[in-house]
């Protein structure tokens, strides 16, 4: 993986200097950035979706698809049974086929990283669901005591929320300011900053997330939880990636993207792909640039490649049930 962001402001041209320095200079900065032309977006998104790949193209979209997911189980009634068996499917998704490529990281609560990364050992990484998840409703204290618990634990990715709350009522440094906290209490750990896009209302809104989220120091920025509806879109991700290409452009920072919610079939993968090569180019085509945070995307993505390899469909018992 790429190495961790800078902290926020360090490293940043001039020009960002301001923008980092005060609430008015951040909101400045936030709305001074270009508006999104949302008819645009989803037509473009739309158009890239219809792009047909020849079968050798195919076969590799899926292997790189497979070793970016996030093969990820966040619900209340989780075990450590549960997590121990997902985190055997992570490394070895197809026990009958020793090609298929392990995944790039498995994703849970903070309380399961221990049992997660002693099953998967340094072969994928271990993320965290930290700061409050879902909902980021909590004080700053606890957001910082979640991260640091989790990386404790043998997390070496997390997966924050921001206050939707905050931001959308035009809080952005408060926003800002705990994303520089995180980031902080992340030490080594890489830091996804999940923008939750379905409640941000406009792709307006997305971009400047995306940016302050940026600013502030995130390695990934994420669009959603998976719990809220909608969760991933093509035009969200494709506002998302136009954001991490202009930061790089104008930073020289690499920042990810992690479309998550909503992705279960190897067609909307691939779609996603597409997205991802037309608008920011082939280096981010890699895991440590793109993931997909998934729970059943995997299964699809399976079948379909041993679809591939010989020559027809295998029923759905062929693949484990997560």
């Amino acid at each position: 993986m790429t190495s961790p962001a800078s902290p926020a402001g360090a490293s940043l041209p001039a020009e960002f200097a301001g923008a980092t320095s005060s609430e008015a200079g951040l909101r400045s900065f936030l709305h001074g950035l270009p508006g999104v032309d949302e008819v645009g977006a989803v037509g473009r998104a739309s158009s890239l979706g219809t792009r047909s790949i020849k079968a050798a193209s195919k076969a590799y979209a899926i292997d790189l698809a497979i070793r970016m997911v996030d093969l990820t189980t966040l619900e209340g009634a989780d075990t450590v049974g549960k997590v121990r068996a997902m985190c055997a499917k992570a490394l070895r998704p197809d026990p009958t086929d020793a090609s298929a490529p392990a995944v790039a990281a498995v994703c849970v609560y903070g309380d399961l990283v221990e049992a997660a990364r002693s099953v998967v050992g340094d072969t994928v990484h271990v993320a965290a669901v930290a700061t409050a998840f879902p909902s980021g409703r909590a004080s700053l204290a606890v957001k910082l005591a979640d991260t640091r618990d989790a990386v404790e634990a043998g997390a070496d990715e997390i997966d924050m929320v921001i206050d939707r709350g905050a931001y959308l009522s035009g809080n952005y440094q408060k926003v800002f300011d705990e994303i520089v906290a995180v980031k902080g209490a992340c030490g080594d750990a890489h830091l996804k900053v999940i923008l939750e896009t379905g409640e941000l209302r406009t792709l307006d809104n997305v971009r400047r997330a995306s940016w302050l989220a940026m600013l502030a120091g995130a390695d990934f920025i994420k669009t959603s939880t998976g719990k809220v509806v909608p969760a991933a879109t093509p035009p969200v991700t494709l506002v998302m990636l136009e954001a991490v290409r202009d930061f790089e452009a104008a930073t020289g920072r690499l920042i990810g993207v992690k479309a998550a919610g909503g992705i279960r079939t190897s067609k909307d993968a691939i779609k996603y792909l597409v997205i991802v090569s037309e608008t920011v180019g082939e280096r981010w085509l890699t895991p440590d640039l793109f993931r997909f945070g998934a729970s059943t995307l995997l299964n699809d993505l399976l079948l379909q490649r041993q679809r591939m390899a010989t020559g027809h469909y295998s029923g759905p018992d062929y693949v484990t049930i997560d």
